[in-house]
């Protein structure tokens, strides 16, 4: 049995549920009647339960989704807020990019043809390895260089920037990364990647220096985000310890280098 591929979409605000097709489909129902109640007919469920989707999503929205109207010449209603309005536009384009990720997945799964099934789940797990990385770049293979077991492949992500991956030369003949020119996909864990001054002359054995300006960094408890800006539009996030932050010379819009291990760099080719 070959394995397929579905599932559902959702908008969460805070950590609930407040958007899913449902409750769209209803807003939308809604806008075409101008009643609740007539909404709610049409979708097969209760005024009561219409209203308690109504309630859970205006709870957690920015600003009002519905105004309801009592009496008046034409009876009263209701009618969804230029807000309202853009909630169902935004959904819908971001509910589009889902199902051409769905159809991205169903596509490479019948590619693999009728062989052991779990082919197509060692598919998936690559695919969630690639969306995982905190970092991802987009590139082309500039260098190549063979070894007796690992091979090192220099990637372009633009501008010039250079990152270098340790990879084994079977990754390397399998992934087609044996030519100047291959498009491919750099993935950095935040985790593996370490911060450090910009000092000149600075000795160091990660193959991979990076230098660029501190954007932004978000404190947690123990850890910290620190997003690195470098040329060329390219934003490389570290994750750092509380106790770097609190050195002081870690710090919005001064300058920091990243550090990367050549064999902590990953490379992923979408054919």
């Amino acid at each position: 049995m070959k394995p397929d591929v579905d599932g559902r979409f959702w908008l969460n605000v805070e950590g609930k549920g407040f958007l899913g097709l449902g409750r769209i489909e209803l807003l939308e129902q809604i806008d075409a009647s101008g009643s609740i109640s007539a909404a709610a007919r049409a979708m097969g469920m209760s005024y009561k339960a219409a209203w308690d989707a109504i309630d859970a999503m205006n709870n957690l929205a920015e600003e009002p989704l519905l105004i309801r109207q009592v009496g008046g010449r034409h009876g009263g209603g209701t009618k969804l807020t230029a807000y309202g309005k853009r909630v169902i536009a935004q959904y819908r384009a971001a509910e589009h990019e889902y199902q051409r990720f769905m159809k991205l997945m169903r596509e490479n799964l019948e590619q693999l043809g009728e062989g052991d099934p779990a082919d197509g789940f060692d598919f998936i797990r690559r695919f969630a390895m690639r969306t995982s990385a905190r970092n991802q770049f987009q590139g082309r293979v500039t260098r190549f260089g063979e070894g007796a077991v690992n091979d090192v492949v220099t990637v372009d992500i633009g501008s010039g920037i250079e990152i270098a991956s340790v990879i084994t030369h079977e990754a390397a003949q399998s992934l087609d990364l044996l030519r100047e020119g291959r498009e491919v996909q750099v993935l950095i864990k935040a985790s593996f990647v370490i911060l450090c001054e910009e000092v000149e002359g600075m000795r160091y054995s990660a193959r991979n220096r990076l230098c660029g300006t501190v954007s932004r960094i978000q404190p947690g408890a123990v850890n910290a985000e620190v997003k690195l800006d470098l040329s060329a539009g390219r934003t490389l996030t570290a994750i750092v310890t509380m106790d770097a932050v609190s050195e002081g010379w870690l710090k919005e819009g001064g300058r920091a280098c990243a550090l990367i291990k050549a064999p902590h760099v990953i490379l992923a080719v979408t054919d």
